[in-house]
């Protein structure tokens, strides 16, 4: 039986979608679409079919004037054939064009760029495509000239870059034109084939389209107070390029007083200026030379290198080189398998052209700097064993016992080791709940603000080293850095932030997300203290507010400003590379910001020391380079494509008729409150809406969710979370990750494609006729079982347990309102058997303890999946809410919990001895 069809949602407008690029590609589509039906019908209704391909190109011309490919020649060639009326050639071209735009085909295949069928016609003089496969491929990209010569002068001035070209050049590239700073603005957004930008001075500020789609898309990406009367339209043309795709490299021609300008803050966002049109050679070379210090992967050219020289290996590494493998009679499968490269670059040496990660100097010191400039840091480590190693490196580096770490509790667990072997005291702050999703989202900014002003009245703040939270959380709860920063440093100017961005790394590559990145924010935050402006601001906020008691509530709901004189920008980011790039699995990333880093560089390289291997994976240090590299070239157009997809199978779920009924993804209104959505955003591509209320709920609201991360919930179909889990795998050879009581979450990056959401759609639409059958066919009984089933899932959800306190023998002052604990003393207890008794889940012991005490204190981390998240720490009094939420979960997999045995707790007579001896703490 033929799937039902979805309804067919209103046409987007182009400022209605996440992806520009996107946009444009739905625009052939449409076209390519009418231009089928209209050659199909013989010409039949042409003058309706040539209003609606006027519509369409009406767009289309304003986009493609700002693209390499189709380009001018093949669009005057699609202009004709709509003139003439051929309409077969007509639609064959147009396809030809679709097709390539879909497939990325043009940059490789000539024959893209013929406007005749094979065989018929001439190529034109200007392709460009990159002839050649495998190590003989040139990479092809397009360079945008921003010219203030007339319309007229355009093809002349291409013809110039073109000439320049040449074979032994490793890169090859096709100019595109703008004329005036808007119209390169618009350009930077559409063509994510754009590497560079050559400016030449003396062009003007309004574009040529009057189109209110793009005029909107034009006014979101100028920064405040950019106009028509800025002084230097050049170097405000690069910081703005800078703002939206810092990546580019831009090139400025001047005839202004170069020597000046180039040691100016206002050349800051470009890579080289040059005097007038003297040098086109030195420009073309240029450009080559930025997107070869891109392409440049310095360990992953000299493992390459190294791999196919003879090498005599006498060290302890039997796989290297291979001949263990593919000259055994039992395990030579192994190497047909992997192929012989793998064996090939396996060393355990750090010499030769290879480089030590623990002690870098060489290839892999080069590709950390680029890795740091790619991601907006001042210096970044590779880390091969994951970012859960990432995250305890970052601990035991900056904490010492007795420092205080304001915490998520609901983060993952190697925070909670790391405090641990740090000896730092977490103060747990709980996120705000989704009960009835079985589910955390996050850290409100109230709560912390509340923890550090508690912390100052009682004289503690000084303690208070780092606060840790994670962006975006594994249901995609997307915090607003810059305030959160913000308002933190307002109370405790030194605070060091770590952001675990394990999920969220592809998000510095998007022009909407990067401003919610930790190192985005820290760039943010390092201009505003240097602001005069800011300055200001800050004045007139001290002004008002005041003297600020720690003790006065209106301070929670003020917005707090810190002094521009004090504050110390201290960021630390770790990035699961291998969770949203191209890098192979455990490839993570320190990502620093810190500018007293000088003070705490001696402890962060012991720490490093102490969680990185003496052997650590070659491949993955490699891959972490390549993915550096794919992220500065192409990340842009992967990011928005993934970010595009995700939305429209948020759509398609959403508005199918018949998957609807049992299926849905929670949209931004259903997984963040209102009081955290100020703005009203309550989904994306809402009716009536542009991308311009996106971009205003980012900059303003207090959470967003990741479009890219979708809680598909289940419940409705009858299904729990890791039962949908399981079907999906058994029957439809669909993989998920994370499960909740009824929901999974689906995950969208840069590996998947349109045919994966067919792929998905199918099999929910499999699944919803499905159900439907069984209830048409199993009568009331079956219905009533159903719905008493869903009632189980969706209603009858237990309520989610918050962090209860630390008990007394675990607290400095257990009268104190700070909720701080030696966590570290009460885990390590646990390791004395003597210290520790067992007590079954449903004893009744539990309840008259609960009742009458004494008190059960948990001797381990005790964490279900789902949900995921620790519902006891070690030294944590139990609750009769903790237990209820134990008994009601119907997961197979708890970690810290034995079944047989019972709830592992502190016996109270060893909790009575360390009372005893407060010393002892």
């Amino acid at each position: 039986m033929a799937a039902t069809p979805s309804t067919s949602p209103a046409p987007l407008g182009l400022n209605q979608f996440f992806s520009a690029s996107e946009a444009r590609v739905d625009r052939w589509r449409t076209l390519n679409r009418i231009t089928r039906t209209l050659a199909n019908a013989g010409g039949q209704n042409a003058d309706k079919a040539r209003a609606e391909i006027a519509a369409v190109l009406e767009e289309l011309n304003a986009i493609e004037e700002l693209n390499g490919y189709p380009g001018p020649h093949l669009m005057g060639k699609l202009r004709e054939r709509l003139h003439t009326g051929d309409w077969t050639g007509l639609a064959r071209l147009v396809l030809r064009v679709s097709g390539a735009l879909l497939s990325n085909s043009y940059r490789d295949d000539l024959e893209a760029w013929n406007p005749e069928e094979e065989g018929e016609g001439q190529l034109p003089d200007i392709l460009p495509p990159s002839v050649g496969r495998g190590q003989s491929r040139r990479p092809y990209f397009e360079v945008l000239i921003v010219s203030p010569g007339e319309r007229s002068t355009w093809p002349a001035l291409r013809e110039t870059f073109r000439r320049l070209r040449r074979e032994e050049d490793r890169f090859v590239y096709e100019p595109v034109v703008a004329g005036s700073f808007e119209d390169a603005i618009l350009a930077v957004i559409f063509n994510y084939n754009l590497q560079s930008i050559v400016i030449v001075d003396g062009f003007g500020f309004a574009s040529q389209y009057a189109l209110p789609a793009l005029r909107e898309l034009i006014q979101r990406n100028l920064p405040s107070g950019m106009g028509p009367g800025v002084a230097d339209m050049g170097t405000a043309l690069a910081r703005c390029v800078r703002i939206v795709r810092p990546e580019l490299d831009v090139f400025l021609t001047t005839d202004r007083d170069v020597g000046r300008l180039a040691g100016s803050d206002e050349a800051a966002a470009i890579r080289r200026i040059f005097y007038g049109v003297e040098e086109p050679m030195e420009v073309h070379l240029g450009i080559l030379d930025g997107i070869k210090d891109r392409y440049e992967t310095p360990y992953f050219d000299n493992l390459k290198n190294y791999a196919a020289r003879p090498i005599g290996t006498f060290h302890a590494l039997p796989i290297a080189r291979g001949k263990s493998v593919f000259k055994s009679n039992w395990i030579r499968d192994m190497g047909e398998f992997y192929g012989a490269n793998l064996f090939l670059a396996e060393s355990c040496a750090t010499t030769g052209g290879l480089d030590s990660l623990l002690e870098p100097t060489g290839n892999i010191k080069i590709a950390q700097d680029k890795a740091a400039r790619a991601l907006g840091g001042d210096r970044s480590f590779f880390v091969t064993n994951g970012t859960s190693t990432s995250n305890k490196i970052v601990h035991q580096a900056l904490l010492v016992p007795g420092d205080i770490v304001l915490i998520d509790r609901d983060c993952h667990k190697s925070h909670h080791y790391g405090i641990v072997l740090a000896g730092a005291q977490p103060y747990y702050i709980d996120a705000y709940p989704l009960t009835q999703y079985s589910m955390y989202g996050s850290l409100a900014i109230k709560p912390i603000k509340q923890a550090l002003l508690q912390l100052k009245a009682e004289g503690k703040l000084d303690r208070a080293k780092m606060l840790v939270l994670t962006n975006c959380t594994f249901d995609g709860h997307v915090a607003n850095v810059e305030r959160t920063m913000l308002e933190c440093l307002a109370i405790k100017p030194d605070l060091i932030f770590l952001w675990d961005e394990a999920w969220f790394g592809f998000a510095r590559f998007s022009p909407f997300l990067r401003m919610r990145t930790a190192m985005g924010a820290a760039a943010k935050l390092r201009e505003m203290m240097r602001d005069p402006e800011y300055r200001k601001r800050h004045d007139k906020f001290r002004a008002d507010a005041g003297k600020l008691d720690p003790r006065d509530p209106k301070l929670l709901d003020l917005h707090l400003l810190p002094d521009p004189d004090e504050v110390r920008v201290r960021v630390y980011e770790t990035d699961s590379v291998h969770k949203s790039m191209s890098s192979l699995r455990q490839g993570s990333i320190i990502v620093v910001a810190d500018q007293d880093f000088h003070k705490v560089e001696a402890p962060f390289k012991e720490a490093f020391f102490t969680h990185t291997s003496t052997s650590p994976n070659l491949q993955i240090i490699a891959s972490l380079d390549v993915a550096r590299r794919q992220m500065e070239l192409e990340g842009y157009e992967l990011v928005q494509r993934a970010i595009q997809l995700a939305i429209e199978i948020r759509r398609e779920i959403n508005q199918h008729p018949l998957i609807s009924k049992y299926f849905h993804c929670a949209t931004p209104a259903e997984m963040i409150p209102a009081e955290y959505r100020l703005t009203g955003f309550a989904d994306y591509g809402m009716p009536g809406k542009t991308i311009a209320d996106t971009a205003k709920a980012l900059r303003e609201d207090e959470f967003f969710l990741d479009p890219t991360r979708i809680t598909l919930l289940c419940g409705n179909a009858g299904y729990d979370g890791t039962q949908f889990k399981g079907l999906l795998a058994s029957e439809y050879d669909i993989q998920i990750n994370k499960t909740s009581r009824n929901s999974v979450l689906v995950q969208i990056n840069i590996n998947n494609t349109r045919s994966d959401m067919a792929h998905l759609l199918k099999a929910l639409a499999d699944m919803a006729r499905g159900i439907d059958k069984r209830l048409a066919e199993g009568g009331a009984d079956a219905v009533a079982a159903f719905k008493a089933r869903v009632r189980a899932l969706v209603e009858d959800v237990p309520d989610l347990p918050n962090f209860s306190r630390f008990h007394d023998a675990f607290r400095d002052d257990p009268k104190s309102r700070t909720a701080e604990g030696h966590m570290r003393a009460a885990y390590y207890m646990a390791y004395d058997e003597a210290s520790c008794e067992y007590i079954k889940l449903h004893d009744k012991q539990i309840d008259e303890r609960l009742k009458n005490g004494p008190e059960l204190v948990s001797a381990k981390f005790v964490i279900p999946y789902p949900p995921g998240f620790p519902i006891m720490v070690p030294g944590q009094v139990v609750t009769p809410e903790t237990i209820t939420f134990m008994r009601k979960l119907d997961v197979k997999e708890i970690h810290g919990f034995n079944a047989a045995r019972g709830l592992e707790l502190l016996k109270p007579s060893a909790l009575a001895a360390r009372k005893a001896k407060p010393s002892d703490r």
